[in-house]
């Protein structure tokens, strides 16, 4: 297992990214700590520029993990399952362009917040339309040599896809090989209640791999016990990237993505 460190455009309407600003110098900054590779949450790949960062990451010799899609629901309001039709297909057509800029990374791309909420629908007419789209945009990756994410995120954020079990389901359904699932320990700290089990029954469908700590800090700075869960993740033949995606605390971005890096690594000298 090698470890990211999720960085963002100057855009981001997330708070949870220990690097928020210029994505040259948050790429730089992780290189210069000794993460192995960065993970990239972009609002709309148009608005970057490819050329010149792959040019600086290739001089870095720092590959993408993933990339993250979810400001372009919170920024944008885009969802693959809105209600309103041309909302559903800008979202598709977003998503169409991040497999496109992963595609130059060898990168995921990750189904987070982009797939939306209920919006009191019923949720199996909810999640029909997820898998419907999510096939659409797998066939479209599977062109460009991509593989897609889900992630489940807490209750507080959406109300379907809540556990690693929901996704695994839904994957299921789905029947796309390169469709895996996103687990992240802050999200899994809510929903799931044993998350080393929740890692070793969905270990082989796990894809990608998120880390915080309870409080939504830095690995290290709240109470989770990240020896038995990348222990337990070890132990299914995981060997992704485990990707550091906190708020900047304690202390600031660099200090918080410092803290991850000592936390996580001296973790994974155990294996």
């Amino acid at each position: 297992m090698k470890l990211a460190l999720v960085v963002s455009t100057s855009d981001a309407a997330f708070d949870a990214l220990a690097f928020k600003g210029d994505l040259k110098k948050g790429v730089m900054m992780a290189k210069q700590i000794g993460y192995d590779a960065v993970e990239i949450a972009i609002r709309d790949p148009k608005v970057v520029d490819v050329k010149e960062l792959k040019e600086l990451l290739d001089e870095l010799r720092m590959p993408v993990a993933a990339v993250a899609t979810g400001q372009a629901y919170l920024a944008d309001g885009l969802s693959i399952t809105a209600q309103d039709v041309s909302v559903r297909n800008r979202a598709m057509e977003r998503l169409k362009s991040h497999i496109d800029f992963a595609s130059v990374f060898k990168a995921k791309v990750i189904i987070g917040l982009v797939r939306g909420k209920s919006e009191k629908r019923a949720l199996d007419e909810v999640l029909e339309l997820f898998v419907e789209s999510l096939k659409k945009l797998a066939d479209y990756a599977k062109e460009k040599h991509v593989e897609l994410v889900i992630e489940p995120l807490n209750r507080y954020e959406t109300d379907f896809i809540n556990t690693v079990q929901e996704a695994k389901s839904v994957l299921e359904s789905l029947k796309r090989d390169n469709v895996g699932i996103l687990a992240d320990t802050f999200h899994m700290n809510i929903e799931e209640a044993n998350i080393e089990e929740s890692i070793t029954k969905c270990g082989r469908w796990i894809k990608h791999f998120h880390v915080a700590d309870s409080n939504r800090w830095a690995p290290g700075a709240g109470h989770l016990n990240f020896v038995s869960i990348l222990k337990a993740l070890h132990d299914t033949s995981y060997d992704g990237f485990v990707s550091v995606e906190c708020l900047p605390l304690p202390g600031g971005s660099e200090e918080s993505a410092r803290l991850a890096f000592k936390t996580l690594q001296s973790v994974l000298k155990e294996f």
